[in-house]
């Protein structure tokens, strides 16, 4: 039976983390309602807290489930804290990078997880805020860090690596077609000025790119600030961790949803999945004995996205992908 308690009032000062929509709210839910609706004191992660949205929903809908929320933001650990807080001890907020889940759940105390939810990317938080540097559209200080007390800036990044790595980075993490162009100009402008706000690197990458190319697929630049964004905060090596990791911390009957943005999370968070769902015999074994079956089943035979509906309502699910697996049994 799916638990239907009451919607808990906003805390004051937050109406912006209410108005925000997340993404594929509904689908999310649903798929992760098996693991949570019939298990007093479930216990489900959302390994990417943002502004609280996915977890509001998860306590409201689940009111015998308790949700540990992680994020690598204070200023969002801090906004969740204010509207979750009428959820009491049910909801823990916890500052922390999600490839260190498994030190967050000893340090808790809690052995096995029966859900787990990751919303990749950039938060709306991140990218409303005009000094995190994160949105092309307004200048800022080219900062880009999700946790503004440590790291290199995406600043530093642009006046310090070298050619080559900038080129690398911006083909691999971009997928920028002009790549080796870009950083040879970036080279070349940071001698005369080194770059500090973001203004100045939009109108470089635009004048980069051939005039043919600026005419269509929106701003030119978006490709370099996401390669830049997740270069500074080592995205796609956590999230290599934290995967196999999220995993493993699922009881059986647990299920892990994954929602990401662009092609290389989700080429990740697929393989990770199907890895987990493959049995481990040889393919012409005519028999798999039960220790080489799959752990994991899929839940999502390919890449779910958002419908038109949702679409319109919160243009950024409109690149959202999702994908989830349930475990079925404990590892051999």
């Amino acid at each position: 039976m799916t638990a239907t308690a009451a919607q808990p009032p906003a805390a004051s000062g937050d109406a912006e983390a209410h108005a925000h929509v997340p993404v594929l709210l509904d689908r999310c839910m649903d798929l992760l309602a098996p693991a949570l609706a019939e298990r007093p004191g479930a216990v489900v992660v959302d390994a990417t807290l943002g502004m609280g949205g996915h977890s509001e929903a998860l306590l409201t809908r689940f009111p015998r489930a308790r949700l540990i929320g992680l994020d690598r933001d204070p200023e969002a650990l801090a906004r969740s804290r204010r509207r979750l807080a009428p959820f009491g001890d049910r909801f823990t907020a916890v500052h922390a990078v999600y490839d260190e889940l498994p030190a967050v759940l000893a340090r808790l105390g809690i052995p096995r997880i029966d859900g787990i939810l990751f919303d990749l990317g950039v938060s709306s938080l991140q990218l409303d805020e005009a000094d995190r540097g994160f949105a092309y559209a307004r200048d800022a200080p080219l900062d880009m860090r999700m946790d503004p007390t440590r790291g290199i800036t995406a600043a530093e990044v642009l006046n310090t690596y070298p050619a080559d790595d900038l080129s690398r980075i911006l083909r691999e993490y971009g997928e920028e077609r002009f790549a080796r162009k870009i950083a040879a100009t970036i080279v070349r402008e940071r001698a005369r000025e080194p770059f500090r706000d973001s203004a100045r690197l939009v109108d470089l990458v635009r004048d980069a790119i051939p005039a043919a190319t600026r005419r269509t697929g929106g701003n030119p630049a978006k490709r370099t600030f996401q390669a830049l964004r997740i270069e500074v905060n080592q995205e796609l090596t956590v999230l290599e961790r934290a995967l196999p990791a999220a995993l493993a911390a699922l009881a059986v009957g647990g299920r892990i949803v994954v929602l990401s943005y662009h092609s290389l999370e989700d080429r990740m968070t697929k393989r990770a999945l199907a890895a987990g769902a493959a049995s481990k015999a040889p393919p012409d074994l005519p028999v798999v004995p039960d220790a080489l079956q799959p752990t994991f089943t899929l839940l999502t035979r390919a890449s779910e996205g958002a419908t038109e509906a949702e679409t319109a309502e919160n243009p950024r699910a409109a690149s959202a992908r999702l994908r989830a697996a349930e475990r079925v049994r404990e590892d051999s």
